[in-house]
């Protein structure tokens, strides 16, 4: 069977090793999502129009300025599968992007709702290098605390301080 498939998507072998190098996707995940979306972008005019027909995008419920959960509905569920098999395993990945986006999210969302965040996330990075025909380039374990370096410092001295400590910070 994995020969069969294999010899399907020979022309798209490029575009399958190019993605077996996001963490969480290995070959076969590759091979299934490349599979269900194809390599012609020009069927989604934006990655959000991917994301919302492989139903991965987030849920909006919201009337009277009160925001409630709501389902991500039915949408492709073969990709949807692989692509919340691959946001596991990539928010297990040490020292990624999309473990610290998990880790980031689930303490608030919880860990199902993160893990869609994550899958949405790794699908619209597979949308932008089929589209662009680039490679990944991980972003890092700490792009979100080098992205707002003060706030990080802050919530570190007020966290100190409650602990009741006297803080004085220096530049090294």
């Amino acid at each position: 069977m994995d020969d069969d498939v294999s010899s399907r998507l020979g022309s798209s072998e490029d575009i399958i090793r190019r993605l077996d190098d996001i963490p969480g996707i290995g070959r076969r995940a590759a091979e299934d999502i490349i599979a269900e979306i194809g390599v012609d972008m020009s069927r989604f005019p934006t990655s959000a129009h991917l994301a919302s027909w492989a139903r991965v995008c987030p849920g909006n419920n919201e009337s009277a300025g009160k925001r409630r959960g709501s389902s991500t509905g039915s949408g492709n569920s073969w990709l949807q599968q692989a692509l919340l098999e691959a946001a596991w395993a990539a928010s297990r990945t040490k020292k990624s992007y999309f473990s610290a986006l998990f880790h980031r999210l689930a303490g608030r969302k919880g860990a199902k709702r993160a893990i869609v965040s994550v899958a949405h996330a790794i699908l619209v990075v597979i949308y932008h290098m089929i589209l662009k025909g680039t490679a990944y380039s991980d972003l890092g374990a700490n792009y979100f605390d080098e992205r707002n370096r003060q706030s990080v410092v802050k919530r570190a001295v007020r966290r100190i301080q409650s602990l009741g400590y006297k803080v004085s910070l220096e530049v090294a």
